[in-house]
């Protein structure tokens, strides 16, 4: 079977809530890693966060993970995303690119910049514990 390294740094990571969407398109976990620094990352209404590439040295490196997806399957699990998130090219800390889950710029306009959480879930802990 052919597959796609595809990196994933919200809702579709595993455990939450648009990871079905890889498990039944017959994908695979790889691993957990993080991004090269140079990626701002924003919470979309609480709801997923949207990740984008910058070049002022305002980034840091962001948690994902990396699964490989089923050649025949990266259409399905795309057609699932929410709208305002495309697939690009994601630079990993290890130096490797592989293709992953990135926000359109005008997604983020006017929202919560989580950049300083380094990841998703880090911020969704965090919101819970305030919540408490």
């Amino acid at each position: 079977m052919n597959t796609t390294r595809l990196a994933v740094n919200g809702t579709l990571m595993r455990g939450l809530v648009l990871n079905p969407n890889l498990t039944a398109v017959g994908a695979t976990f790889v691993t957990e890693t993080t991004t090269e620094a140079c990626y701002r990352l924003w919470s979309i209404d609480d709801v997923h966060p949207a990740m984008i590439r910058v070049t002022d040295n305002s980034g840091t490196a962001v948690a994902l993970e990396v699964w490989d997806v089923p050649n025949d399957g990266i259409a399905t699990v795309l057609g699932q995303e929410p709208a305002g998130l495309s697939i690009g090219k994601v630079q990993l800390a290890d130096g490797s690119t592989v293709l992953g889950v990135l926000g359109e710029p005008f997604l983020v306009e006017g929202k919560r910049d989580i950049t300083e959480f380094g990841g998703w879930r880090a911020y969704t802990a965090a919101m819970t514990d305030t919540e408490g």
